[in-house]
């Protein structure tokens, strides 16, 4: 937001400078960015007349002008320009200019013949070339012919202004305004502000009910739609007053309708549009939301695709455009335009920062209305624009306003005490003085069973409670009036806590077997569901919407971190990126029921994904793709490291996972690591071309059975025995049931089990698989003899003979 001094000095007096109100702006918490002087490197620039034109007759291209200043003395300047005439007047940059192009003026001879100054171009004086014609951007600039001699140029561009740059938080909308500036002014210098009387004649002889129609039809998102309608409008370029202040603000100058529309919305903080009656379909406007495909043609001559989302305003055939947003260009005020529609509205501030994020399309309206507009301001922003056009000439008004007002605002009331107040600030101010401080910000006050009442004006819609008006006291009485007092309270050392150090062991762990942790934003779209497989009853598919996502492609908060290690590979297969290993560990939030009406379970949540080649690319290194095993590995020797142990690996089936080469890790029937193969449907969802393998495990049970007691044993004096076991078995007996059996047979002198070999083919009977272990038996306290290791494997032979049909292999 910016806004010149004299637009301030329009509604209020004030004798600080433009400095000093920028820090009593900013001391009271409306921060002033930045103090620029408009007429910066036009100092000793002024108007001259050109009273001769001659050749220098040593050059084929100066001219030498004799210049009337404004001074006793006629000057000499030289120029080669060649649109400048007898009685010309121009800017003429005398010596000891210099101008805001850097560039520096002083007595010269050119050509034998003195130069006392320059004469100077648009772009020499920095002049915006946008509110010039193509006359006026090239060549030297020629003044209009009835400008005074020996002015400032800064005081003929309007130039003699400061503006004020403000960095103004979301939460004061009401300072994005002059008004809402003016208000804030007139408590800091103790003056009183002069409101522009608002007073329109409705002398067009038709009511404006007759003409125009307005609806609402979500009224979540449209509280209030007003209009007005004028007639005989007259489209013309604005007064120069108008197109300085509006200069001034950062918005170029249009034409006088246009105009009007911007300067009431600076003015007054209500964003406006102004449509053309005769294009207005059935002379009919609905604030509705738009129909999914809908093409909207909008006033930069862009055509966008409705999402269904979007608030627009309609005629009876089309959206005519964004409610604010940007106005439609079918609709669009033109030369031709005899009668003119004024809107005015309350739209939802969210729903605007939606669609503005979501088309790339900002403008000054949605920044208005993202931080909220005064419901309370719609007909008097009405009046004040058909006032400005009325007093033009510019048009006839209708009488009436058409409001649309279905839901009036409720008054806002806070009850405080002065004692809570000082409570909170640490200071001492009465009450007396916080009711002044909030008087002359517009609340009204009064006292009621010993507390005061405060009932919040409309404008200031970020005020609700205690908290919002200890605020205001303050940093009207002067933050810097607050006495500095030492913190007190128990001194406690920051440390983490036993979850972020266990984590921390994870990642040092991964991040050894050649993994690399990646972070994600905790956000999802509901497609990744169906990209995932997840049954429609599954509670995954119960997820937290959030209510202002930064961006429509994520609108819930993710239930599986499967969603987001998945779309980062699928954004480094875009990018070519195909040799992947990476883990990520960060929290899931799982609502107990939507609506939401508790705080959702967040479980902190380890994934990892793994594909591309086994080794990077070398002359020495071979093309092996990484498998299941790869993953497999990965994930038992980071049990093995944070010491978890005698789980069980059992084959299982999971929604986004290959059958059949998925694996689930459990302890008892709690299921500590899932991992396998991403399923093919689930991949060409994706657009992943070749094989991933990815795994999932919810940090609290891990930390549940990691193991936290450990004692010291030393290495075996005694040497161990080893037997190799080849056993026959059926094809469908999995590996984990015989090592179940083996350990479970093995005596107490079992040390190792290692699976070294599986084999079917042409040796082996039909149906059947060959196995091979190698136990190892040791013993702390004596060396083993061959008969007890030969009968703890008789033992282990009989019951895999009973429990899984096994044979030992000739």
């Amino acid at each position: 937001m910016q806004v010149s001094i004299k637009w301030l000095h329009d509604y209020i007096d004030f004798h600080e400078t433009a400095e000093e109100l920028a820090d009593a702006y900013t001391m009271a918490g409306v921060p002033v960015e930045n103090v620029v002087r408009a007429d910066a490197g036009l100092a000793k620039v002024v108007t001259g007349r050109i009273e001769e034109l001659r050749p220098n007759p040593d050059s084929d291209h100066l001219l030498v002008c004799r210049m009337n200043v404004g001074e006793k003395e006629q000057i000499t300047v030289q120029t080669g320009a060649d649109n400048v005439h007898e009685g010309d007047i121009v800017p003429v940059a005398l010596v000891g200019a210099h101008l805001p192009n850097g560039l520096k003026i002083s007595k010269g001879k050119m050509r034998g013949i003195v130069s006392n100054g320059m004469l100077c171009s648009a772009g020499e004086l920095k002049l915006d070339e946008t509110m010039l014609t193509q006359g006026q951007a090239d060549g030297i600039y020629i003044l209009p012919p009835d400008t005074p001699v020996g002015i400032p140029v800064s005081q003929v561009f309007g130039l003699d202004d400061v503006v004020l740059e403000f960095e103004l938080t979301a939460n004061r909308g009401d300072c994005f305004s002059v008004f809402g500036l003016v208000r804030e002014a007139a408590v800091l210098t103790g003056n009183k502000p002069r409101w522009p009387r608002i007073n329109v004649k409705e002398d067009a002889g038709e009511k404006a009910a007759d003409l125009i129609e307005i609806e609402i039809e979500d009224e979540e998102l449209c509280s209030r739609f007003s209009a007005r309608v004028l007639r005989n409008v007259k489209i013309a370029p604005s007064p120069r007053w108008m197109k300085e202040r509006l200069e001034a603000a950062g918005i170029r100058s249009i034409n006088n309708v246009v105009d009007v529309t911007n300067f009431v919305m600076v003015e007054l903080g209500q964003p406006m549009h102004a449509y053309d009656y005769d294009q207005i379909a059935g002379h009919k406007l609905t604030a509705r939301r738009a129909k999914e495909g809908e093409m909207l043609h909008t006033l930069d001559d862009s055509s966008r695709r409705a999402k269904g989302t979007e608030l627009v305003i309609a005629d009876a055939e089309k959206a005519a455009g964004l409610a604010g947003v940007m106005g439609g260009l079918e609709t669009e005020v033109t030369e031709s335009t005899t009668t003119v529609v004024l809107e005015a509205a309350s739209f939802d501030g969210v729903s605007i920062r939606r669609t503005s994020r979501a088309l790339g399309l900002h403008s000054e309206s949605s920044g208005r209305f993202e931080r909220g507009v005064d419901v309370e301001h719609t007909v008097r922003a009405l009046d004040r624009a058909a006032q400005l056009l009325q007093d033009m000439g510019a048009c006839t008004v209708t009488e009436g306003i058409v409001d649309v007002y279905p839901v009036r605002r409720n008054e806002v009331e806070v009850r405080f005490t002065a004692d809570e107040i000082n409570s909170r600030l640490g200071t001492n101010i009465s009450g007396a003085r916080m009711t002044s401080i909030l008087e002359s910000l517009g609340f009204g006050i009064w006292e009621e069973e010993e507390r005061y009442i405060a009932s919040v004006p409309s404008w200031r819609g970020d005020v609700t409670s205690m908290e919002d008006i200890s605020e205001e006291v303050a940093r009207i009485h002067g933050y810097d009036k607050i006495p500095a007092t030492r913190p007190y309270g128990e001194t406690v050392q920051g440390r983490q806590s036993e979850q972020q150090d266990f984590i921390d062991d994870i990642k040092r762990i991964l991040v050894g077997l050649g993994m690399t942790e990646t972070l994600s934003l905790s956000f999802m779209n509901s497609s990744m569901f169906d990209k995932l497989q997840v049954p429609e009853e599954s509670s995954l598919r119960c997820a937290v919407p959030i209510m202002n996502p930064l961006t429509d492609e994520y609108p819930l908060v993710r239930t599986t971190l499967l969603a987001s290690v998945l779309e980062n590979a699928q954004r480094n297969f875009s990018r070519k990126n195909t040799d992947l290993r990476f883990f990520e560990a960060a929290p899931v939030f799982l609502p107990k029921g939507l609506p939401v009406t508790e705080q959702p379970d967040e479980e902190m949540m380890l994934a990892g994904l793994i594909t591309g080649r086994r080794y990077p690319v070398g002359w020495n290194q071979n093309n092996d793709a990484i498998d299941f095993y790869d993953m497999k590995g990965i994930v038992e020797e980071l049990l093995k490291q944070l010491s978890i142990t005698k789980y069980a690996v059992e084959p299982g089936e999971h929604f986004a996972l290959h059958p059949g080469k998925t694996a689930f890790l459990k302890k008892g029937r709690e299921i500590i690591a899932v991992l396998g193969e991403v399923h093919p449907v689930v991949l060409a969802a994706l657009g992943i071309p070749q094989k991933i393998y990815v795994f999932e495990m919810n940090i609290g049970t891990l930390m549940k059975y990691r193991a936290k007691n450990f004692h010291y044993e030393p290495l075996p004096r005694f040497p161990a025995i080893t037997r190799d076991l080849a056993l026959l078995v059926d094809e469908g007996v999995a590996a984990e049931s015989v090592t179940c059996v083996i350990k479970r047979s093995a005596g107490k002198y079992f040390k190792e089990l290692r699976l070294f070999d599986v084999y079917t083919g042409a040796q082996v009977a039909a149906g059947k698989k060959s196995m091979a272990f190698s136990v190892d038996f040791q013993s702390l306290d004596k060396t083993l003899k061959d008969e007890e290791a030969d009968a703890a494997v008789e033992k282990i032979l009989a019951d895999l003979q009973k429990e899984c049909g096994a044979e030992l292999r000739a």
